[in-house]
């Protein structure tokens, strides 16, 4: 755990939600599933200097959302799906709340459509 002052900061590398709220990281997590890709290919993909894809691979590995294979001279890298599972069961709670939204946003757009046809 490392300090900042007196307060401790939790590494980035403590979790899946961690890991993921790095833009860059959400990214590669899309890049690669369904794949399996070097980081070449990765840099290729992406542009970013190969560093940065391996630092981000990296944190990735740590909290197990991707996996790393050697083939050859080459280290391959694939999603680990069903890590992602916990997230998707989180985000999933406010699915109620977002339907809900929309229908009560979808009933004031229909209020408002019937009032300007009554008013033409």
């Amino acid at each position: 755990m490392e300090y900042i002052g007196n307060m401790a900061r939790t590494p980035t590398t403590f979790d899946s939600f961690n890991a993921i709220s790095e833009p860059r990281r959400r990214e590669l997590i899309e890049i690669l599933i369904g794949k399996e890709l070097t980081v070449n290919e990765i840099v290729g993909l992406t542009g970013w200097n190969q560093p940065m894809v391996s630092k981000h691979l990296k944190v990735l590995k740590e909290v197990g959302l991707v996996s790393e294979k050697k083939e050859g001279r080459f280290r391959v890298y694939k999603v680990n799906a069903l890590q992602l599972k916990p997230i998707q069961e989180w985000v999933v709670q406010f699915e109620q709340y977002w339907n809900k939204s929309f229908d009560q946003l979808e009933d004031y757009l229909k209020t408002l459509q019937s009032k300007e046809v009554k008013n033409e």
